[in-house]
């Protein structure tokens, strides 16, 4: 697709073209590129006109500039008008000069400016007519245009209108989608306009599809993509991310510190001189000094000194601006604000309100208020950077003082902790100090980081009770003492004066009640013997507690502590006095004797064997010195297995012995626990102790009894609930299950076995071999077997409860009780003893034909209670309802009356 030539020009335009283009060349002849623009007839101010691609025709220039000043050309090609223009004529030409200073090469590039109205004329295009013009060309158009519209914009041409009379259409957005009607083609020229102006930041391009048909339909061409460009324009301003930018920053940071970023954004085309933003600070409140500075390109705000004092100014203001255009004086601007919070340091120290206080407490108070402190602070309140923290610096040696801060009013409170004594110091001077919790931030050389002050504490005198001091007195008395001696006691004083005189004394324990006190004086007096080697004395010392009180009534507690001087008046024992010797593996026992007196008094010790002239113990037994405390006892000839008695005399290094009796026993052990847990007669005495296990055994065992006696008592009571025995001569028989449900040819009946039906039960033997019922269809058999004595379990049928009771003399309940068990016995023995006997009585052994048969079970019992030949009576009453029974039980009632 190409521009086509128009129809009709006039004659006074062609000339004027003829003297431009001369000019042109006059001036121009060595341009290295020509750019046509197409401009309105009226261009305003700091107009956008166009953009030229300087780089086809110089890679890189130190120096861009026009020879027209009505316009000014920029780094990236983009050319604006300096001032209002009127073109006069229907075309402008001026020229732009790029110069490199390094190798001093210039180049030239023609603009020249058409007016949209003007028809296209091109001797070239004619010339160029035979080439091939249905293809994609190239077509923008300015944003935001003012017109005059419809605008022309291209013309689309085919080579087939040559031949063909060609009709021109177009579709796509901005045709016949939105934004509808913005482009139409004349139908016959090919001509494209626009209609209205358009927002490139909403359509930045269209892409249309050009037809080109016959008027009968036929389409000589393929459908032509046709893309117009919008042309950006710089209407867009840039806009701030934020109205207002709060940062904070450190006071004293250094230069180049970064406080913050700032951030604008510009919707008109990227990578253009329309969205090249340039950030800058318009104003600074309070104005004086400067101390912020802002990067142009990356709007990064950085302290530029380091007078930052948020004492003097917590809090400072910019006007910040950026400006697209890379900053240009035409380009479009916003400013916004920012609040720059000074963030507070430790760079202030506290200092007391006062360097000297003076004040007063009465001595023996404890845990009372008596100063409060003042210190300034410029730093910020209620901060690690204003809390104070005090210290006592000199004068607390006896830590009798403690200074603390106040969380509200972060005063110093000096406490006093520890009671002062006036009789001791009736002054006290302390000089105290203050620091802030967070660590001061200056150098410690330019100042000093504490500030101190001196409290003068004047001690009140307070007429106060007696002292008991020390605490604890001590007096050394000698053991075994005579009873009423007396001694120095304890003695407390007046602390004004010094002295003991008026004070009485009182003794509040004396654990053995060995002593008693001089109430006035204070003396002990012996009591009762005093025992060095008593249990409750601890090396040696024996404490009493006395009362002090004077005439006011005032007390004081103190400690009489008596030292006890050891006399030898225990001699060495042995603690342990039975000794065992394993005969078989030892030889000797050791033994070791222990003195109650103390170290002077006590080892080494001498051991020897105390014996009579006429016993031979020496000649048995031998004793060898080990150490000081102890010794080993031989056994020298084979003494029997044993208890031997070995007195030994221990003596101390004093002369003062002691004879202890030995209980020496000779065990066939291996060590002593087994002879001690063993009765042996060889030792000649012993016991039997029991272990753990044994205990447990034995346990074991009788709860095993217990439930073998339990188990036998429940199943003893059990068969007393049982059913009786059968009678005496059926007692050899067992109950064993059947299914049969008729005889078999190869089945032989035992002699003395029989068999018995019971319909709808279910029956169980014990006391001898039994076979569980066997449930088929509600019919169970029990067959009895020769065996030993037998029992039948209660039978429950169908509506009937059956018991058997043994043969001696107990009822048997058939059939709802209808016989007792001398009728049933009276009837079976005759009829069952004749039917056993007829078994094996046939040569060919065959049952008899009488012999008693099996049957399927036919239904649920009957009045008549058991029904066969095992059931007939001596008497014929009861027996009519064999004469109503069903066809099924005729033939079985045939059998039974045969007899």
């Amino acid at each position: 697709m190409a521009p086509a030539r128009p129809t009709r020009s006039r004659s006074g335009a062609l000339c004027g073209h003829l003297l431009l283009a001369l000019t042109i060349l006059t001036f121009t002849c060595d341009a290295c590129k020509k750019v046509v623009l197409q401009v309105p007839s009226q261009l305003d101010a700091e107009k956008f006109v166009g953009r030229v691609n300087l780089k086809e025709c110089f890679q890189s220039a130190n120096l861009i500039y026009s020879s027209d000043p009505d316009f000014q050309i920029l780094e990236d090609g983009s050319l604006y008008t300096t001032n209002a223009i009127l073109l006069s004529s229907e075309e402008r030409s001026f020229t732009i000069l790029l110069y490199n200073t390094e190798n001093q090469e210039e180049k030239k590039l023609l603009v020249l400016l058409q007016h949209q109205t003007k028809k296209r004329h091109s001797k070239e295009k004619v010339l160029r007519r035979a080439k091939r013009r249905w293809a994609p060309i190239p077509c923008s158009m300015q944003e935001n245009s003012l017109g005059p519209f419809p605008l022309f914009l291209q013309q689309i041409q085919s080579d087939t209108a040559q031949n063909y009379t060609i009709f021109y259409s177009i579709r796509g957005p901005g045709v016949d989608r939105e934004p509808t009607n913005l482009f139409y083609v004349e139908r016959d020229t090919g001509n494209l306009y626009c209609t209205r102006p358009v927002d490139r930041e909403e359509y930045e391009s269209f892409e249309l599809i050009a037809f080109a048909t016959t008027p009968d339909g036929y389409t000589p061409e393929l459908p032509l993509p046709l893309v117009i460009r919008i042309e950006d324009e710089n209407d867009n301003y840039p806009i701030f991310t934020e109205t207002t930018y709060v940062f904070t920053v450190s006071e004293n940071c250094r230069v180049g510190s970064t406080v913050g970023q700032v951030c604008a954004t510009d919707k008109d085309e990227p990578d253009t001189m329309h969205t090249r933003l340039k950030y800058s600070i318009i104003e600074q409140l309070p104005a004086y000094p400067t101390l912020f500075s802002m990067h142009p390109a990356t709007g990064v705000i950085t302290t530029s000194s380091s007078q930052l004092d948020r004492e003097l100014i917590d809090k400072y203001q910019l006007k910040i601006k950026v400006q697209d255009m890379d900053g240009q004086y035409f380009g479009l601007q916003t400013t916004s604000t920012c609040i720059i919070n000074i963030g507070d340091v430790n760079d202030n120290l506290p200092t007391f309100t006062r360097t000297s206080y003076v004040t007063s407490v009465e001595e023996n108070t404890v845990d009372v208020e008596i100063l409060r402190v003042t210190v300034e602070d410029k730093d910020l309140m209620n901060t690690v950077n204003w809390r104070a923290n005090y210290t006592i610096l000199k004068g607390n040696e006896n830590g009798n003082f403690k200074i603390v801060t106040d969380p509200k009013t972060n005063e110093g409170v000096l406490c006093v902790v520890k009671p002062l004594n006036y009789e001791e110091r009736q002054q006290v001077n302390l000089q105290i100090g203050v620091v802030n919790e967070a660590p001061y931030s200056k150098e410690a050389s330019s100042q000093s980081v504490m500030s101190t002050a001196t409290v003068t504490v004047n001690v009140k005198n307070q007429d106060e009770g007696p002292e008991c001091s020390p605490a604890v007195q001590t007096v050394q008395i000698k053991e075994n003492v005579p009873v009423g001696t007396k001694s120095n006691g304890y003695k407390a004083y007046d602390p004004e004066t010094r002295s003991s005189s008026g004070i009485r004394y009182k003794k509040l324990t004396d654990p053995k009640g060995w002593v008693t006190i001089d109430e006035n004086e204070g003396s002990i007096t012996i009591f009762r013997n005093l025992d060095r080697e008593a249990e409750s004395i601890r090396d040696g010392i024996y404490n009493i507690t006395i009362l002090a009180s004077d005439k006011d009534g005032r007390t004081c507690t103190g400690t009489l502590g008596i030292t006890l001087e050891d006399e030898n008046d225990n001699g060495p024992v042995i603690l342990k006095r039975t000794v065992v010797i394993c005969k078989t593996v030892l030889s000797s026992a050791d033994i070791v004797a222990v003195d109650p007196d103390g170290p002077t008094n006590g080892p080494p010790f001498d051991f020897s064997l105390e014996s009579d002239p006429d016993s031979d113990l020496e000649r048995k037994w031998r004793l060898v010195k080990i150490n000081d405390t102890a010794a080993r006892l031989f056994f020298q000839e084979d003494l029997p297995f044993g208890t031997y008695r070995v007195p030994v005399r221990i003596t101390d290094r004093h002369g003062l012995s002691l004879i202890t009796p030995l209980n020496v026993i000779l065990c066939d052990c291996v060590t002593e626990n087994d002879c001690a847990l063993r009765t042996d007669a060889r030792t000649g005495q012993g016991e039997v102790r029991l272990g753990k296990w044994a205990i447990l055994a034995i346990l074991l065992g009788i709860a095993l009894l217990f439930c073998i006696l339990f188990t036998l008592v429940c199943g003893g009571t059990g068969a007393a609930k049982q059913p009786k025995v059968f009678p005496d001569d059926l007692a050899q028989q067992n109950l064993i299950v059947s299914n049969t449900e008729a005889p078999g040819d190869d089945k032989i009946c035992p002699t003395n076995g029989f068999t018995t039906h019971t319909v709808g039960s279910s029956a169980q033997g014990i006391c001898g071999t039994l076979g569980s019922g066997v449930k088929n269809g509600g019919q169970e058999t029990i067959e009895m077997a020769k065996s030993g004595h037998q029992t039948l379990e209660p039978c429950r049928g169908t509506g009937h409860h059956h018991t058997l009771d043994s043969c001696r003399g107990g009822p048997v309940e058939v059939d709802n009780c209808r016989y007792t068990y001398s009728e049933w016995h009276n009837l079976t023995q005759t009829h069952l003893g004749e039917k056993v006997q007829l078994c094996n009585q046939d040569d060919k052994h065959k049952h008899a034909q009488d012999y008693v048969l099996t049957y399927n079970y036919e239904g649920k019992g009957s009045v008549a209670g058991s029904i066969g030949c095992c059931s007939e009576r001596l008497e014929e009453d009861g027996l009519e309802f064999l004469d109503h029974l069903e066809p099924k039980f005729r033939t079985l009632a045939e059998a039974c009356m045969k007899r």
